[in-house]
């Protein structure tokens, strides 16, 4: 497996960093008279030391696990910021120069049987050198390897399991599960924090989001990052990275760990109330470099796989049916491409015609603010819709009676008031239901109010409600 965000290192800045990291001699043998290391650390370390490339493999080939420990060792226990940055260049380098050698933080050797460093642990601990960005970054890229590279992968509680039947079961915990969750919430902090989403360039956020999209691979560790409130720091990196002319591979980055938590349901669920439904929408419509536009829209179209979640309605709204018919215009190299812009074409059709029935009205409800369009008046939209009012036990009838009750606007009430009336007269069982509810009482009260309007339809709504049901058949002939 290769690490590809360990490669991020190639400007002559950073560069030169490295070289005078690498450049520097430390005083091993201090460490050994303090304690602080052990005497067989100590031999192997200098050992290890400046040796050629070469060398430094035939060694990690005969003893890799003992090296490793024994660099985990110093890191565990010296702070001298010299010394930290020294060992952490030289397990980076180390891995760039061989990517499998990862397995070496699980594997133990026999120098440390009683005591050996718990590399997770050690790492976490590195995360907390707010003064030294260079060994925080370090400490995250190896500390993503670890968990990425552990052994003994499984669904772990943050995933459950089922049989083929559908029963749930307990799956075996992950024994790495609590220090992922410690990472995650770590890089959550960080990308939440304004601070660094206001630097240029945005180095922190760019090492994070890197490692995050690494470790959202895992399903299990989907579910722990939407458990730390992952999704809501997403929103404000999409808007950064897409505002940014040289942030493409940040907004490519976001948007592949958008993609990848869109097949938890439960994520899909809240992309909407977070914001990032629309924004991705947005980088749909902005985007020039293709990869960045292929992951935002297969992102989009994970979602619409939801039909329940109702979200091609969302997306409508949000301008995505006049992007894609704009991008079907443009030549694409990629199939896949292709093929997804005719799927989110035929999901948007289906969600135009739901947007002008029922989910539209239900989405006016609930916003708590209701306008005279013409759905409200439409006879053909109350007799092919007044069922779906039951869904929920009522719950969009409650929220408009809600409306009627705390509601100042008044062309809301007045809207309001007309609606209660529609419900009465188209729902079978109107009258009763809405008297149920408390809705006559709630109704009555606006018959002196100080609008004329409002004091219309609301007598209109009583009246309704005062009428017996061969009436009501009456007003709706």
């Amino acid at each position: 497996m290769a690490y590809s965000y360990l490669s991020d290192d190639s400007s002559p800045e950073t560069s030169q960093a490295w070289a005078e990291i690498l450049s520097r001699d430390i005083q091993w043998d201090t460490y050994a008279t303090a304690r602080l290391i052990t005497d067989k650390d100590l031999q192997l370390i200098r050992r290890y030391d400046k040796r050629s490339a070469e060398l430094k493999s035939s060694m990690l080939d005969e003893s890799g696990p003992a090296y490793v420990e024994a660099f985990m060792t110093v890191l565990k226990n010296v702070t001298k910021p010299e010394t930290v940055q020294y060992v952490l260049a030289l397990l980076i380098q180390m891995l760039q120069e061989n990517p499998s050698r990862a397995r070496l933080f699980h594997q133990q050797s026999d120098q440390h049987l009683s005591a050996q460093p718990d590399p997770y642990t050690v790492l976490e601990r590195l995360l907390q050198r707010q003064d030294d960005w260079w060994s925080q970054d370090k400490a995250c890229k190896l500390l993503t390897i670890a968990i990425e590279s552990r052994p003994r992968k499984s669904a772990g509680v943050a995933n459950g399991a089922s049989t083929s039947d559908g029963v749930a079961y307990a799956a075996a915990v992950d024994p790495a599960e609590t220090h992922i969750s410690l990472f995650l919430d770590w890089l959550v902090s960080q990308l939440s924090n304004r601070a660094n989403l206001q630097k240029n360039p945005p180095t922190v956020i760019n090492t994070c989001i890197s490692c995050l999209a690494a470790l959202l691979k895992e399903r299990g560790i989907r579910q722990l990052f939407l458990r730390a409130g992952g999704l809501q720091a997403l929103p404000a990196v999409v808007q950064r990275a897409k505002d940014s002319p040289t942030s493409s591979q940040l907004l490519y980055e976001t948007c592949l760990c958008i993609w990848q938590m869109t097949y938890l349901r439960a994520a899909a669920s809240i992309m909407s109330q977070v914001g990032l439904l629309k924004l991705l929408v947005e980088v749909c419509r902005v985007a020039q470099k293709e990869k960045v536009f292929r992951m935002a829209l297969a992102s989009l179209r994970n979602l619409l796989t939801y039909d329940d979640l109702c979200l091609a309605s969302d997306m409508v709204e949000a301008g995505l049916n006049k992007v894609v018919i704009v991008r079907q215009l443009q030549s694409w190299g990629d199939d896949d491409i292709v093929e997804m812009l005719g799927f989110v074409d035929e999901k948007l059709k289906e969600g135009i015609v739901i947007l002008s029935n029922f989910e539209k009205y239900k989405k006016e409800v609930m916003s708590g603010q209701l306008d005279w369009s013409p759905m409200h008046s439409s006879d053909l939209f109350w007799r092919e819709n007044v069922e779906k009012f039951e869904e929920r036990d009522f719950q969009v009838l409650r929220v408009l009676l809600k409306i009627i009750e705390t509601n100042r606007d008044v062309k809301t009430l007045a809207v309001g008031c007309h609606d209660l009336g529609q419900f009465i007269v188209n729902h079978s069982q109107g009258r009763y239901i809405v008297n149920d509810l408390r809705g006559k009482e709630l109704v009555m009260r606006l018959l002196s109010h100080s609008d004329a309007e409002v004091q219309k339809q609301a007598l209109l709504c009583v009246q309704k409600l005062m009428l017996s049901k061969d009436k009501l058949d009456f007003l709706k002939a």
